[in-house]
């Protein structure tokens, strides 16, 4: 079994920045891709970022140039920089890990208010 914890949710203002952060621990034989969804009141998860286990990223178009999102295996931690936090990014965000036969397993969400 994996576990994963999330920190670094909270309320910030228009413009600002926030960093969230996501490690695993458990029965972990190796990572592969990791990420993080995020879901708005009244709507679907949606992807947000992903990061191979060769540290490529991939972003969807409204957080491209704002989000980065890296890796660290040796801690088997994987973060999310947000910067230039507009309102409509306000939701729930949620990590996930990529295992063995494409197995994912998943944080328990943090919050991300934008409000100002």
């Amino acid at each position: 079994q994996v576990q994963l914890v999330e920190s670094g949710g909270g309320l910030v203002q228009p413009g600002e920045s926030l960093r969230l952060s996501c490690a695993a621990s458990g029965n972990i034989f190796r990572i592969g891709a990791m990420g993080w969804y995020r879901q708005a009141p009244g709507k679907e998860r949606d992807l947000v970022a992903t990061i191979t286990d060769g540290s490529r990223p991939n972003y969807i178009d409204s957080v491209k140039g704002r989000f980065t999102i890296s890796r660290d295996n040796a801690k088997n931690t994987v973060y999310l920089q947000m910067s230039s936090l507009k309102p409509e990014d306000t939701a729930i965000y949620y990590c996930y890990v990529q295992v063995a036969f494409g197995r994912r397993y998943w944080g328990q969400g943090t919050q991300v208010t934008v409000s100002s």
